[in-house]
């Protein structure tokens, strides 16, 4: 398992802010975080997801955005609104949006030299020149 050390920012609020452990989990698109945390530092839930669970469960959770910085870099992204004793998870979205990948023989976090972009597969729109233009 893998742990990092994780800053949550209400983004209407900079200054509160709570820092904890968070498991990073994988499997897990959006981070989570225990409600009472969140409601702490001024976020209210904005919409409702659904989720699937492990077990193939599904469940509708409260959602809200916020800002996070994990190894002094910053992100913002969608975080779970979690029961109160859930453990803190650090999902994939908040990894890959920063550049950083899991390093799973030493069980760590690594920071990339750059973050990723990836093609789209389409093809680039068409430049245009001085001499294409009219007027």
């Amino acid at each position: 398992m893998t742990y990092a050390n994780v800053i949550i920012r209400n983004p209407a609020a900079p200054a509160r802010e709570w820092e904890g452990q968070f498991l990073v989990d994988t499997g897990a698109i959006d981070s989570l975080v225990p409600r009472p945390i969140l409601e702490a530092i001024g976020l209210e839930p904005a919409a409702q997801r659904n989720y699937e669970l492990a077990d193939g469960t599904e469940i509708t959770m409260d959602v809200a955005g916020a800002e996070m910085e994990l190894l002094g870099e910053f992100t913002a992204g969608l975080v779970i609104f979690g029961d109160a004793k859930a453990e803190p998870l650090l999902g994939v979205t908040a990894l890959e949006s920063v550049g950083i990948e899991i390093d799973p023989q030493n069980q760590r976090l690594k920071k990339l030299p750059s973050v990723r972009l990836k093609k789209s597969g389409r093809p680039p729109p068409p430049r245009c020149r001085a001499s294409d233009r009219h007027g």
